[in-house]
């Protein structure tokens, strides 16, 4: 078993090195599928924890011998994130259970985030009265491209959000899958695709960004519709209907 702790959290050992025995009966349930979350409380820390599926076989060999598995890339992408002054929860360790070489289980655990809101709740609505959120996502987009920041998965679920006053922070969250390289405009629009929200709200959401990155408000407009709508007409096929807005 291969475990890689922060620093910061080093007084956390003894739980981390229990936690596989631990993890099936212990700790408040929060998502039960692909993979499962749970919370543990230790030492006054809440501590999130994410068991990734049992890989199959073939994927035992990858991530065994080939490529870092999930949780490895989870806790260092997050480290690298905050390194960027980019929220995330804050990686506290790793876990990886080998047999014969193969995965055949990991964890990752960050400091648990109770948070006002995802960006699931623009699935219904409408754009008056969410302006400011959208700005500041926005803002939040531009400034995660312009440090030349990726996430494969940027979904609604994996964006959280607190409020700030009258402003929002963002934290990144399922960070397992994420590319670090330049991200230009048609990079940028089509990393918008797989949002919830009306086209109005996208319309707005897509000026505001290339306001904040200097680029041609019409052309970015409109470069977000075209891939967001191919994406949701493909992704609507496959999952019954599935729709990222509901009318009423």
């Amino acid at each position: 078993m291969k475990i890689v702790i922060n620093p910061a959290y080093r007084h956390l050992e003894p739980f981390v090195r229990q936690l596989p025995r631990i993890f099936g009966k212990e700790g408040s349930l929060v998502y039960a599928g692909r993979n499962t979350i749970k919370v543990f409380e230790e030492k006054g820390i809440s501590v999130n924890v994410k068991s990734f599926r049992l890989p199959c076989f073939l994927n035992g060999i990858v991530y065994g011998f080939f490529r870092p598995s999930k949780a490895r890339r989870s806790y260092e992408y997050g480290l690298k994130l905050r390194a960027e002054n980019i929220l995330t929860p804050t990686p506290i360790a790793y876990i990886e259970q080998k047999r014969f070489g193969l995965l055949r289980g990991s964890y990752y655990l960050s400091a648990h985030l109770e948070y006002d809101g995802m960006l699931r709740e623009l699935r219904t609505g409408t754009l008056s009265g969410r302006e400011d959120l959208l700005r500041a996502f926005a803002r939040f987009t531009a400034e995660i491209h312009q440090h030349q920041i990726f996430h494969k998965d940027f979904s609604p679920g994996n964006i959280l959000y607190l409020r700030d006053g009258n402003d929002y922070r963002f934290y990144l969250v399922d960070i397992n899958r994420m590319k670090f390289c330049p991200v230009g405009m048609e990079k940028g629009c089509k990393n918008l695709q797989r949002l919830w929200g009306s086209e109005e709200m996208l319309r707005f959401l897509a000026r505001e960004y290339a306001r904040c990155r200097h680029m041609d408000a019409a052309d970015c407009e409109n470069l977000t519709l075209r891939h967001h709508r191919h994406f949701w007409k493909k992704y609507s096929a496959r999952h019954k209907g599935f729709l990222p807005y509901l009318d009423s």
